[in-house]
Order: C-alpha cells, then sequence, then structure tokens
C-alpha cells in the first residue's frame, strides 16, 4: 500500500508530492436510457485522454439497487480538470467538435450530427470532488 504523500503510481512516479483530483459525477439514469447514455460515451471515446492532466477515465454502470451511474475521472490537478470543463467538455454537450465523455455533463447529451439533438440520457447530475491520499496497485513479481 502507497502511504498518503507518496504516489509510486505509474505513470507519474516523479510526481510523488502532488496528490491526483478525483471527480465522480453521479447520473441518475433511467433503465430505458441506459443504452442510449452508455452509446453516447462510447461515440466520445478518445477525446478525453488527450486533455492536459487527465490522467484517467471509467463508465461505472449500476448492477443492482440504484439508477445512478458513476462517471469516475482522474485528473493531475483541480486546474486541469476545470479546464476542461470551461473547454473541451462544454463543446462537447454543445454537440461541437469531437466532444469527451468524462465528469462534467449531463450524461451524455452530444449532438447526434443530424439537426435535432436528442435529449440528455440522464435525469439527474451530481459532481463529487476527492483528492487522492491513499492508493495501493497489484504486486509485480
Amino acid at each position: 500500500m502507497v502511504k498518503a504523500g507518496c504516489c509510486a503510481r505509474p505513470p507519474f512516479p516523479e510526481r510523488c508530492h502532488v496528490p491526483s483530483v478525483v471527480k465522480i459525477n453521479v447520473l441518475t439514469v433511467p433503465t430505458e436510457q441506459r443504452e442510449a447514455l452508455e452509446q453516447r460515451f462510447a461515440a466520445r471515446a478518445g477525446a478525453v485522454e488527450s486533455s492536459d492532466g487527465f490522467e484517467w477515465f471509467e463508465l461505472l454502470r449500476p448492477l443492482e439497487g440504484t439508477d445512478n451511474y458513476l462517471v469516475y475521472t482522474r485528473w493531475r490537478s483541480e486546474e486541469d480538470f476545470q479546464n476542461w470543463m470551461s473547454g473541451p467538455m462544454q463543446a462537447a454537450h454543445r454537440g461541437e467538435g469531437g466532444g469527451s465523455g468524462g465528469s462534467g455533463g449531463s450524461g451524455g447529451s452530444g449532438g447526434s450530427g443530424e439537426g435535432e439533438r436528442p435529449k440528455p440520457a440522464a435525469t439527474g447530475s451530481t459532481l463529487w470532488s476527492f483528492e487522492v491520499v491513499q492508493q495501493a496497485s497489484p504486486k509485480k513479481g
């Protein structure tokens, strides 16, 4: 286990002293919209990965007991996340350019490219913010 304040995590071991910032967007998605949400994120795959300071993305589908999807992203800093939110993420949710899945919007409401944009797949969105203070990875060897 890696102790607080020490990040022997790849691929950024040189940043030992700087904790990552985690953003989790909790999206309320009705059952009938799940497939649409997942398709919209899949269609935008690859765009957020080129954002400065981006470290990780996962879209987590609920298995039971909730209609909340979790959109997990990890960023080098709060500033990097805010830069993405004010630029590429806003453009993606307006249906401009390449778009990017991630933790900022209302559930993959990107445009269809055929005039009218589809309605958002999510009916609600809450953004949680965390700082990484401890983490572990599989032992090598």
